[in-house]
């Protein structure tokens, strides 16, 4: 059972823009041109990536996505949309940033820039 939400329940005024991102960026991931890992859209969840990286489904032990390996510990998100930014910080020791998070945390900060029109990355599709 998928967890994506029908894209026509969109509500936001970005509902086209986000369509295209996700038709975009699955057709540029499944092509290779697109890291899953710059997504700035979920395909899971049908939405902007930092709408979404709360969720359980984004935390990876495996990959250190969202995941302290000192500490053995998902990382908490804070997302602030009017201030446009994003953290994720061990609640244990403070840290836990791997490769994998920092990539995604970009990805957020992308996303977040993208949806306030303060920037307009380029789709890579």
């Amino acid at each position: 059972m998928s967890q994506r939400e029908p894209r026509s329940q969109a509500r936001s005024s970005t509902d086209h823009t986000l369509a295209h991102w996700l038709a975009a960026e699955d057709e540029g991931e499944d092509a290779g041109r697109l890291d899953p890992d710059n997504r700035l859209t979920c395909h899971v969840h049908g939405r902007w990536i930092h709408q979404c990286v709360s969720s359980p489904l984004h935390v990876n032990p495996v990959t250190r996505h969202r995941w302290c390996r000192a500490c053995e510990t998902e990382l908490p998100v804070a997302v602030d949309e009017l201030a446009r930014t994003v953290t994720m910080r061990c609640p244990r020791c403070n840290q836990g940033i791997s490769a994998a998070t920092a990539r995604l945390l970009a990805a957020c900060r992308a996303s977040l820039s993208h949806v306030s029109g303060k920037a307009r990355p380029r789709l890579v599709a």
